[in-house]
């Protein structure tokens, strides 16, 4: 295929790619943005295989059909509750791409460079290996608080910071010796040292994140994954994987800082260590020290509900942990049929990835234009009759602006508590994932409604 019809491929495939970014801005365009994502991936990989692949095109087709079959069963398999685990798992393997493509590349008999290009091709895949090395550990570690299969609680080692540091300096000094190496064995023993410090960095990185972080660890992830393919794409001198790579690696650092931000976090110390761990001096004062808890039950929640004006959602990970969207969505229904005005707040880091409620939301077919953003809802709360917090903690924190030794303290949350009525769900008193007792549960105007959040949610409809 002549290079300058390749060239008119990859560039379509380019601009179907920042198309789909764009197409992600919001909940109605999201699904034609996905659509212009998957055409510019499989532009990519037919003219990549056509073009470049001279040889086992069987082994090659093979692969590719398992690999799809395999991606194809898990997506059916798979429940929206758990995309955040997908999302982690994904990213480890796009990792362990860089990784296997990068010795692969070094140990290549036909690249036979000499002077500055030598030692530029080499940078390149040092930097490759080590970036999708540190990208494969820490997706597992992320993928396994997720999943609950390893504790979500931060690690954190006596010197954790000194030790990161070590490594660092460990690896500059190994990537200096890589480069310089006299011999090809050599350069293969500092290459696979790299990689087994990358490993353990990416692993302990991560294990020392709590799980309040988690969406600030996943966007996190996505932007390294990103940049690993950037790295594979300079390997591999190809242009279309270095833009690919590029768009990802920095549209997930920039959806890493926003959701910084919304949490009042700095970058550097999510990365340094778990939510909660540092910057604060003292837990939140034990809520049986604030108050008494007041409950509620079916009947009278559902009479609160049927004789508001105004009633706000606001959902956490627990909804998504009971799989009560689909039921969450048929009591707003019910209600707006009433002539009840009813809209959803999401807090930029409610669930274990940014986003994680909009698209529980969405699959249960809550229609658009009533879910808002905090920024949007949180001056509104004073004129809301009843708040409905399903399976919220961290995020409806009242400490957060009232209590300055708080570990959370400024981090911005929805003001549910202003409203007449605040009504939780939840199983029980414990603490979120910030490990910080919420304040919220013994205000005055604030029932608890104990219990699994699908079944309290079913006995509300049926109330209602």
């Amino acid at each position: 295929m002549p290079e300058s019809l390749i060239t008119v491929f990859y560039l379509g495939a380019t601009a179907l790619f920042i198309l789909a970014l764009g197409g992600l801005k919001n909940n109605v365009s999201a699904r034609r943005g996905n659509l212009y994502g998957i055409i510019g991936m499989t532009i990519a990989v037919l003219i990549t295989v056509i073009a470049f692949v001279s040889k086992n095109h069987n082994l090659l087709i093979l692969v590719m059909i398992a690999g799809g079959a395999i991606g194809f069963l898990l997506s059916l398999r798979v429940k929206m509750t758990q995309m955040p685990e997908l999302v982690a798992i994904l990213h480890s393997l796009v990792g362990l791409a860089a990784v296997l493509i990068g010795y692969a590349n070094f140990m290549d008999p036909g690249m036979e460079l000499v002077g500055v290009e030598k030692t530029i091709h080499e940078i390149e895949i040092f930097v490759g290996v080590c970036i999708g090395a540190l990208t494969f550990t820490g997706s597992v570690v992320a993928y396994g608080k997720l999943s609950a299969i390893i504790s979500g609680r931060p690690l954190m080692l006596p010197a954790r910071h000194w030790l990161n540091l070590a490594l660092f300096i460990a690896v500059i000094i190994v990537g200096v010796r890589f480069v310089g190496a006299e011999s090809h064995a050599d350069a293969l023993a500092m290459l696979i040292a790299m990689t087994i410090i990358a490993l353990v960095f990416g692993a302990h990185m991560v294990a020392a994140i709590g799980g309040a972080d988690m969406p600030v660890v996943i966007s996190m992830l996505n932007s390294y994954s990103g940049w690993a393919a950037a790295a594979t794409g300079f390997m591999l001198s190809n242009d279309l994987l270095i833009v690919t790579g590029a768009l990802v690696g920095s549209s997930g650092a920039i959806l890493s800082y926003i959701m910084c931000r919304a949490m009042n976090r700095n970058f550097i110390s999510v990365i340094a260590g778990g939510f909660g761990t540092s910057g604060g001096s003292s837990r939140a004062a034990a809520v049986g020290d604030q108050g008494d808890v007041q409950t509620i039950d079916i009947a009278e929640t559902a009479h609160l509900l049927n004789h508001a004006s105004e009633v706000m959602v606001v959902p956490g990970y627990g909804m998504a942990m009971a799989q009560a969207q689909h039921a969450v969505s048929e009591i707003a229904k019910m209600l707006m049929a009433k002539g009840i005005n009813v809209r959803f707040g999401i807090h930029p880091v409610a669930g274990r990835m940014p986003g994680h409620m909009n698209v529980l939301l969405a699959e249960a077919h809550v229609p658009y234009d009533i879910v808002f953003e905090m920024d949007e809802v949180n001056d509104d709360f004073p004129s809301i009759d009843v708040s409905l917090i399903i399976g919220a903690n961290d995020t409806v924190n009242p400490s957060a602006q009232d209590d300055e030794d708080s570990p959370i303290a400024g981090m911005p949350v929805l003001e549910v508590w202003k409203s007449e009525a605040t009504i939780v769900l939840k199983r029980g008193m414990a603490a979120g994932y910030a490990g910080v007792d919420n304040p919220l549960f013994v205000k005055e105007n604030t029932r608890m409604l104990f219990g699994d959040a699908k079944e309290s949610l079913d006995l509300l409809i049926r109330a209602i």
